[in-house]
């Protein structure tokens, strides 16, 4: 089923050089170093469910244009899927669509509904402050409202905190 979106009607600022030389730069960093990691999950996926490896999914982009993230399949593949979904290693195909553009390092949660057109505003992100509550199951009103507050609110130093913050929260989520 295609996807339809609603554009947010109001002009979208244009996000400063800054962040997208961090996005770029963030993500052929992390494509290098954690390169390895991610070649021998999808080899593992590779070898234990046939297939293809990567999943794609609709999601709305800044301004409401349609694209599809990247993923690693881990749902139909059991033990090996928990156990790169408790690594974050599901995610990490998503830093090539932070290096096309589509996505942001630092964002709003990607997802298909719009029903909160601000979101729209921004490029998606990788990680963001629902990533980085306190909580890891936020309900989607808490989650639109931390995502609100980043759209409203975002500069430079706050993706730096953000990003800064994710990996202890990652683990944390994962452990609880």
């Amino acid at each position: 089923m295609p996807l339809t979106l609603t554009a947010p009607r109001v002009r979208v600022p244009a996000a400063p050089p800054a962040k997208r030389v961090l996005d770029l730069v963030g993500a052929v960093v992390l494509l290098a170093v954690l390169g390895l990691p991610l070649a021998a999950a999808t080899a593992l996926l590779c070898a234990t469910q046939g297939g293809r490896p990567f999943a794609r999914e609709a999601a709305a982009g800044l301004a409401g244009r349609p694209f599809r993230t990247w993923r690693l399949r881990t749902a139909d593949t059991g033990r090996i899927g928990a156990a790169l979904d408790r690594c974050a290693l599901d995610s990490l195909p998503q830093l090539l669509n932070v290096a096309r553009g589509e996505m942001s390092l630092v964002g709003p949660r990607p997802q298909a509904r719009t029903d909160h057109p601000e979101r729209l505003l921004v490029r998606p992100g990788m990680t963001g402050l629902w990533q980085v509550s306190a909580r890891s199951d936020l309900p989607w009103e808490e989650m639109a409202l931390l995502d609100r507050h980043y759209v409203e609110n975002h500069w430079l130093g706050m993706d730096l905190a953000i990003l800064a913050q994710t990996p202890r929260a990652a683990y944390r989520q994962r452990v609880a």
